[in-house]
């Protein structure tokens, strides 16, 4: 018996062993078939694709990283190419832009991008997009066309997955439309706008600050360092007044671009430099290729979804951007009519909203709907945004005003023709249709000129600065137009041979405008003209290296007084020493960068957190100019007005410092020298969908270890008053770009991730490691018989 219950016993475990084999091997045969499913997705890279909708065969050389070079017989041909290698390489994203820009995530997604979508209806882009198509010129919108054709192309040709994330989401994409690629300009638009975001804090910080203590959070900048346009007097020289009043909360935008003449460089032809910062996110924005055709070159860095080259040269002529952080917004609180709720009232009398109905597909649940009012000013944004809901009192609502809602828009128009000017122009005609969002576009030519124009609808106001939420009803505060194209700031040639901006002011106060805040610290600026001062700095190759400079001048300005004010201890020695010995690089190998953030991290909480109470989390930054004038000049925020006693900035420098001490112990460990800024700084780029779902995220988020900050050339932000990850660098470089005026094939490049949005793609962050080791490189033309020219589709015209 007993024998026959082991024996039994021995049986069961065999027939468990084999049920568990065939699960293991079920579970192979499944996960492999999905690998199979998800290589279909990874685009065709050679041999020849018979399509309809080109007139003669284009040839797609991609290198050993994945950039195409496109050459074709036709300009119209090309534009079909790019979408066609866009939709390759970059469906998803372009898918998710346009859903963005719609407001139909939440088709896709489900109920938490519902918010998003809402607001996005509010502001109605794609009703935008759609009313600026119709005033584009027709070989604009033939090239628009040509593109959606390119991209409809693969989407109906492609035989595999097109991509993991609508899979996965189990959506079917529509065909791309003209439409859809201008969407992008309009979300540019509002992304690198936001003077409306700080009107409604400062209102709010009006509830507890006088608004003298909340100009002293954001000093002025005048002064800091020389504006871009130093002075008028010259005939090619317009300006605007920025002036000396601090700004609130801006978008987080910052980007750098120089340009110097011949005579500063080894090659005797101009450099210019650019390198555009946003936010992180993987696949990157940007998208390098070349384009050739008998009448065109062009070289950069394009966007899925976008015709135009954005950034770049034309074999002629090299442009690069910078924000200028022009005022383009204002909130407007209108006043409802008491007797009737659904009018508002006016300079005139009352008025009736103006109303539309959006219906909203949400997945897995039901449709919403969402009644969007709109004023004579603009869209009402306080019905879907909490935050501005709160400026308005009781009977009252606020409307958006903003240069980039405008349906006769036409940047479009703008980025066509500059791609394709030859002289200085022909470049500034282009630049006259450019709207939104205000941009300082430098210049430079194979002919040795260099220049800038700051083009952009800039609103003009009867009164007001632009700094807090204005009454809507008395058209006191109304604009009354936009400063004109021709008295917009611009300089040409200028007599040093040299054109720096970083985000600082671009002019001084000698012109009777108002262009916007300049509250960008002055840091970044400051560096770059050093760096161009020195006799190593007239080549390409030290322009790239600059763009990499991770040097901080806000750690030099700021820490002799941290290390001032600060009493020594025995426990803060062995650290004050190692930071009186630092030279203030942000090397992500050292322990000094991750002290010294630290450490003013917890000093600006210590400063402004008991003033500013609730509305601390937004304010929460690590502001360098207010630290060093409380430190110099003013050292009344340094006391608590929580307790009943006085502290002194002495007390609340070394409370600081024991505070940053005491975070950086508890996640890295006891020993100061075993710390390294690249712990914690390292660049996260997010994926858009998976990067918020567990496990998923570990496969698709890129993660690497930087250099710089928040301050140095080479510019890695962070998001200071976040609790979770405040030192991950989430806004920064993406594109780099060294442009070579004596020989624009020369021109170095690089951007942030890789040119595959692809999981399972090779070229899905090949280009990480480069980009942070401050590697380049170039868009020429491929050489026949080499390796990288037998990476060649074509495509052909289908009989």
């Amino acid at each position: 018996m007993i024998r026959r219950r082991a024996k039994g016993r021995r049986g069961f475990r065999s027939w468990l062993r084999r049920i568990a084999a065939g699960l293991v091997v079920l579970l192979l045969i499944v996960m492999g078939g999905a690998w199979l499913a998800i290589e279909t997705a990874l685009p065709r890279t050679k041999g020849t694709v018979a399509l309809a909708g080109i007139d003669a065969p284009v040839s797609i050389v991609r290198d050993r990283h994945g950039i195409p070079r496109i050459g074709a017989k036709t300009e119209r041909d090309a534009y079909f190419a790019l979408g066609y290698v866009h939709a390759q390489d970059r469906f998803f994203q372009m898918e998710f832009m346009r859903r963005m820009g719609a407001g139909r995530l939440s088709e896709i997604v489900g109920e938490p991008t519902l918010p998003l979508d809402r607001w996005m209806r509010v502001l109605g882009l794609y009703r935008l997009a759609e009313a600026s198509l119709e005033r584009l010129s027709a070989p604009v919108v033939d090239g628009l066309e040509a593109y959606a054709a390119g991209v409809n192309a693969y989407l109906e040709t492609h035989s595999g997955l097109v991509s993991v994330e609508l899979a996965l989401t189990f959506a079917t994409p529509e065909k791309w439309r003209p439409a859809d690629s201008l969407v992008w300009a309009r979300l540019m638009g509002m992304r690198l706008s936001g003077n409306s975001r700080a009107e409604a804090l400062r209102a709010r910080l009006l509830e507890v600050l006088p608004a003298g203590r909340i100009d002293e959070l954001w000093p002025g900048v005048a002064g800091e360092t020389p504006p871009t346009i130093a002075a008028l007097g010259d005939a090619s020289l317009f300006s605007a007044i920025l002036g000396n009043w601090p700004a609130a909360i801006a978008p987080v935008t910052a980007s750098n671009v120089w340009a110097v003449a011949g005579s500063r460089t080894d090659t005797g032809s101009p450099i210019l430099a650019n390198d555009p910062h946003l936010g992180f996110r993987a696949p990157g924005l940007w998208y390098l290729a070349r384009i050739e055709t008998p009448e065109l070159t062009l070289a950069g860095a394009t966007v899925p979804g976008v015709p135009m080259t954005i950034l770049g040269h034309n074999g002629s002529i090299a442009w690069g951007l910078t924000t200028t952080d022009g005022d383009t917004e204002d909130l407007y609180l209108e006043r409802l009519d008491p007797d009737d709720p659904t009018r508002y009232l006016t300079p005139d009398g009352t008025r009736a909203f103006e109303v539309r109905v959006e219906r909203i597909g949400v997945r897995g649940g039901d449709e919403a709907t969402l009644t969007v009012r709109s004023t004579r000013h603009g869209p009402v944004i306080s019905d879907v945004d909490p935050k501005t809901a709160s400026v308005a009192k009781p009977g009252h609502a606020v409307a958006l005003a903003a240069a980039a809602l405008r349906e006769d828009d036409t940047t479009a128009e703008a980025m066509w023709r500059l791609n394709r000017a030859r002289t200085w122009e022909q470049f500034e005609a282009a630049l006259a249709f450019f709207h939104s969002p205000q941009q300082n576009v430098v210049y430079a030519d194979t002919a040795g000129n260099i220049g800038i124009v700051v083009p952009g609808r800039v609103p003009i106001r009867r009164a007001g600065d632009g700094r807090y939420p204005v009454p809507g009803w008395t058209g006191d505060h109304d604009w009354t137009g936009f400063i004109p194209f021709e008295a917009l700031p611009r300089l040409f040639n200028p007599a040093n041979g040299r054109i720096v901006n970083a985000n600082h002011p671009v002019v001084g106060p000698d012109y009777p405008y108002r262009l916007g805040r300049g509250d960008t610290p002055p840091y970044r600026a400051k560096r770059i003209h050093a760096l161009l001062d020195a006799e190593n700095s007239r080549t390409p190759a030290a322009a790239g290296a600059m763009q990499n400079d991770s040097v901080s001048l806000a750690a030099r300005d700021l820490l002799p007084l941290m290390l001032r004010t600060v009493e020594e201890t025995e426990t803060r020695s062995a650290v004050l020493a190692r930071l009186r010995g630092w030279d203030g690089t942000m090397d992500r190998r050292r322990p000094e960068p991750l002290v010294f953030v630290a450490w003013l991290r917890a000093l600006n909480r210590l400063l402004y957190r008991d003033e500013t109470g609730a509305l601390f989390p937004q304010v929460w930054r690590l502001r360098p100019l207010f630290v060093r004038e409380t430190l110099k000049r003013d050292g009344s925020w340094c006391d608590d007005t929580a307790t009943p006693s006085r502290e002194t900035c002495r007390e609340i420098v070394g409370r600081a410092l024991d505070a940053a001490l005491a975070e950086l112990g508890e996640r890295f460990g006891d020993e100061p020298d075993d710390w390294r800024w690249g712990d914690a700084h390292y660049a996260h780029f997010r994926h858009s969908l998976f990067g918020w779902i567990p496990l998923l995220n570990r496969l698709a988020d890129i993660r690497i270890a930087v250099d710089g900050g928040s301050f140095t050339v080479n510019r890695g932000q962070h998001r200071s008053g976040r609790m979770n990850q405040p030192y991950a660098s989430v806004h920064g470089a993406g594109y780099r770009a060294v442009y070579d005026l004596s020989d624009l094939d020369r021109s170095l490049f690089i951007q942030a991730t890789g040119q595959s949005g692809h999981l399972t793609s090779p070229h899905y962050s090949d280009l990480t490691p480069l980009w942070r080791d401050g590697v380049f490189l170039t868009i020429g033309p491929i050489a026949a018989g080499s390796a990288d020219a037998a990476r060649r589709l074509i495509l052909e015209p289908r009989r």
